[in-house]
């Protein structure tokens, strides 16, 4: 199954909903007691989603087409947002740092999430070196610590696609990477949050990303350097990942940065970045002061 956050143009309010094809249908129309959220519905446990895949069936819920809505981002206030660097032996490179033994981990504040074919904005005086990256988003089902590799991934509730947006001049000016990379809107997530039976294997997933129509990130996630569920059990063995935690999983070779000349995202980009069979989430970009 697949939900998106959707709002009416004229709603601040965001609304849960199972995406068919070019429909929503609303959780609220499937489920009395609906949860408002994806975090919601992700802490009531499998459960639910066997009651929607029941209602689904019967065929009688109203739905709606998919354009007369705009995306929130694909989580909503989840207990965490960890985000993973230099996990493509590519990136790192062309960053030139050096892939430790260890994960090299940071979160992402809250206020950095956004939606899908939603703007993007900064000021010029703060970066004008705004990159992109492509990555693989990991949405956690239940608590895990302490979890091996083996067992890591029935943990996972399921996947999103995430552009990593990060001002690279601050990236390298700070010794911590999470205020570089949590401006306003620079974590859009998205379209869909995609449950995990739909993803055979999160290793075998084609990632790219598009810059104003030309493409700049073409890999596959099983370049990763540490897989997902190795990702998983390391993380676990410091803090238990709660219910609907996202793990942003790191980016591929092909930033902006490290070309020659250089690719940043300008007043008025577009950057689509998309995964096979999760989605491609479109960002607009706006250059203010």
């Amino acid at each position: 199954m697949r939900f998106a956050h959707l709002r009416r143009p004229d709603s601040p309010l965001a609304v849960l909903a199972v995406v068919q094809d070019s429909d929503a249908i609303l959780v609220s129309d499937l489920l009395n007691d609906a949860p408002a959220t994806l975090q919601k519905l992700i802490e009531r446990g499998d459960g639910v989603l066997d009651e929607l895949r029941a209602a689904l069936a019967e065929g009688t819920a109203p739905r709606h087409p998919l354009g007369d809505w705009t995306f929130d981002s694909a989580v909503l206030a989840p207990p965490a947002v960890l985000a993973v660097g230099l996990n493509y032996a590519a990136h790192s490179s062309e960053l030139g740092l050096k892939t430790d033994s260890a994960p090299t981990v940071f979160t992402l504040w809250p206020n950095s999430l956004n939606g899908h074919e939603q703007i993007t904005s900064w000021t010029r005086a703060l970066s004008e070196a705004v990159d992109y990256e492509a990555e693989l988003g990991v949405i956690m089902g239940t608590p895990a610590k302490d979890v091996s590799e083996a067992d890591a991934l029935s943990h996972v509730w399921g996947y999103t696609v995430v552009n990593d947006i990060t001002a690279r001049n601050i990236q390298f000016s700070e010794a911590q990477w999470s205020r570089c990379k949590s401006f306003d809107g620079f974590t859009p997530t998205g379209p869909f949050a995609v449950t995990a039976d739909e993803v055979a294997d999160p290793q075998d997933l084609h990632i790219w990303a598009v810059v104003d129509g030309h493409t700049v990130q073409d890999a596959s996630t099983g370049q990763m350097v540490r897989s997902v569920a190795k990702l998983i059990a390391h993380l676990s063995q410091s803090v238990t990942l709660l219910p609907g935690t996202l793990i942003s999983t790191g980016s591929p070779g092909g930033a902006g940065y490290s070309r020659d000349p250089q690719i940043f995202l300008r007043d008025h980009s577009t950057v689509t970045v998309g995964i096979d069979g999760l989605g491609e989430l479109t960002t607009y970009c706006r250059i203010t002061g």
